[in-house]
C-alpha cells in the first residue's frame, strides 16, 4: 500500500522560531547563573517591536533587553524595512515572579504532603523514595515521546529531511554560497511510503527570503544546486519529484514584519512533523520543572531507547502528570505491531530502566544547565549531543 506524508520545519529566522530563540536565550542567559532558576518566558515580535513577558523567578539579574538584541543580530536581521533591526526595534520587558500557588506544588509534592501526615515508621519506608518525589509536576497535561528506525537519527524520514533543508538554508546564507538570501524560510516535504517504508521523495517546497534585486531564475537554480541537491539523497529523487521553490515569485519582506511572531507557535515542526500525537504543550522559554518540555524530552529518551535496543521498529509513549504531583499519572505505548514483546511487556521494562518523576527527569538528562538554545531550532529530536538522545542499555 502506497500513502505521501508531509512534514515542515523553518529557519531560525522565521518569525515564530525568532520568538521561540529568544526566549530559550533569556532561560539559557537565566540558567547560567541561577541552575534553580524557575523561567516562564514568552515572546511576541511584530512590525518593529519585540515584547518578553511571563513569569520568572530567580536570585539572578539579566539584561532581557540585551538578551533580545544579542539573539536578533545573531539570527541576521539588520534591516527595519525587510525584516527587523536588532538595534532599531523597540523592545518591551513584562516580566512577574512565578506564582505562589504554582511553585507550592513544585516545591512540595503531593507525596511529600502525604508522607508529613504518617507516623514515622509509615515515613520510614518512604525514605528511599523521598528524594525523587519531593518536586512535583509544574503542570498538569500529557507529553508524548515517539522514535522509528527508518533514519539514522530515528526520526520519521518527512521531519527528518525538512529539518536537514532547513539547516542547510541558513548555512548557505551564513557561509556566503547564496549571499543574497535573508533569514525567514520555510520547507515541507511529502514523502512516499509503501508497506510502512519511505521509499522516495514525492515534493519538495522551498520559501526563502532574498533580497530584492536577484531574479527568480537565478534563486530556483541555486536552491535546487546547492540546497535540495547537496541534502538529499539522489536515489530518493526521481523524474517524477516535484518542485516549488518560491511559488509565490516574491519573498523580500520578511521576519517579523511579515508575520507576527509568538513563542511556542510551531510544536509539530519541533517534535515529529505530525508523525506522532502531541501534547499540546510547547518547550521554548520553560525550563525543567515544566513537564510539557522536561516530559517530552524524556518521552523521547524512552522511546528512542525502546527502539534502539530491539524491542519494536516504532514506538509511542504518552506520559501524564497532575500539577503538584511527582509520579506520573498513566503511562501509554503504542508499537502500532511492530513490537519484538508486548506493550505490557515494555511498561514494565519502562517502569524497571526510567525515573519519570520530575526530579528523576532532571536528574537523568542533566537539565539544569543552560542548553536550551541548541534545542531550539531545526528540531529539539534527533540531534547529536543531547542527552535526550543518547542510547543505553535496558535491563530487559
Amino acid at each position: 500500500m502506497k500513502k505521501l506524508f508531509t512534514s515542515e520545519s523553518v529557519t531560525e529566522g522565521h518569525p515564530d522560531k525568532l520568538c521561540d530563540y529568544i526566549s530559550d536565550s533569556v532561560l539559557d542567559a537565566y540558567l547560567t547563573k541561577d541552575s534553580k532558576a524557575r523561567v516562564a518566558c514568552e515572546t511576541v515580535a511584530g512590525k518593529g517591536l519585540v515584547l518578553v513577558t511571563g513569569e520568572i523567578s530567580s536570585k539572578a539579574n539579566v539584561d532581557i533587553e540585551k538578551v533580545v538584541r544579542d539573539t536578533i543580530k545573531k539570527i541576521g536581521y539588520t534591516d527595519e524595512n525587510t525584516d527587523i533591526s536588532y538595534e532599531k526595534c523597540k523592545v518591551i520587558v513584562n516580566v512577574s515572579k512565578q506564582s505562589d500557588d504554582i511553585a507550592l506544588g513544585v516545591d512540595k509534592s503531593y507525596e511529600s504532603k502525604e508522607a508529613e501526615e504518617l507516623t514515622e515508621k509509615e515515613a520510614l519506608s518512604l525514605v528511599e523514595d523521598s528524594a525523587r518525589t519531593s518536586e512535583g509536576a509544574g503542570d498538569q497535561g500529557m507529553v508524548f515521546g515517539y522514535a522509528t528506525d527508518e533514519t539514522d537519527a530515528y526520526l520519521p524520514m518527512p521531519i527528518y529531511l525538512s529539518h536537514k533543508l532547513a539547516y542547510r538554508l541558513a548555512e548557505v546564507r551564513k557561509n556566503g554560497t547564496i549571499p543574497y538570501l535573508r533569514p525567514d524560510g520555510k520547507v515541507q516535504v511529502t514523502v512516499e511510503y509503501e508497506n510502512d517504508e519511505p521509499v522516495r521523495v514525492d515534493t519538495i517546497v522551498v520559501s526563502t527570503q532574498h533580497e530584492e534585486n536577484i531574479k527568480l531564475d537565478t534563486l530556483k537554480e541555486d536552491i535546487k544546486d546547492k540546497v535540495i541537491n547537496s541534502v538529499i539523497d539522489s536515489k530518493l529523487l526521481d523524474e517524477n519529484t516535484k518542485y516549488f521553490i518560491n511559488p509565490t515569485g516574491r519573498f523580500v519582506i520578511g521576519g517579523p514584519l511579515g508575520d507576527t511572531g509568538l513563542t511556542g507557535r510551531k510544536i509539530i515542526v519541533d517534535t515529529y512533523g505530525g508523525f506522532s500525537r502531541h501534547g499540546g504543550g510547547a518547550f521554548s522559554g520553560k525550563d525543567a520543572t515544566k513537564v510539557d518540555r522536561s516530559g517530552s524530552y524524556m518521552a523521547r529518551f524512552v522511546a528512542k531507547n525502546i527502539v534502539a535496543n530491539g524491542l519494536a521498529k516504532k514506538c509511542e509513549i504518552q506520559i501524564s502528570y497532575a500539577i503538584g504531583v511527582a509520579k506520573p499519572v498513566s503511562i501509554f505505548v503504542d508499537t502500532f505491531g511492530t513490537g519484538s514483546v508486548s506493550d505490557e511487556q515494555i511498561i514494565e521494562i519502562i517502569n524497571r530502566n526510567f525515573d519519570l518523576t520530575p526530579r528523576g527527569i532532571i536528574n537523568t538528562l542533566d537539565l539544569e544547565k543552560p542548553i536550551y538554545t541548541k534545542t531550539t531550532n531545526y528540531g529539539h529530536f534527533g540531534k547529536e549531543g543531547l542527552s535526550w538522545e543518547k542510547i543505553v542499555n535496558l535491563k530487559k
